[in-house]
């Protein structure tokens, strides 16, 4: 398999263009789904898009541009 179906929480960051610390607040708050497995956190690629999706649909509602 090519694509990996999740990524670490530092990826995710910077496939959504925040900071760490801010991904890191973000999953501790629920708003960046995460897994864990063992001590190791991961973000699934599916979430990420999913929350893309939120994201673009809640604006274009607010009638702003994504």
């Amino acid at each position: 398999m090519d694509t990996k179906i999740t990524v670490t929480v530092e990826e995710a960051a910077r496939l959504l263009g925040i900071s760490r610390s801010l991904a890191y607040e973000m999953a501790r708050r629920g708003q960046l789904p995460t897994l864990k497995f063992g001590r190791r956190l991961v973000v699934p690629r599916r979430a990420l898009e999913g929350l893309i999706e939120e994201s673009q649909k809640a604006a274009s509602l607010a009638g702003k541009k994504p």
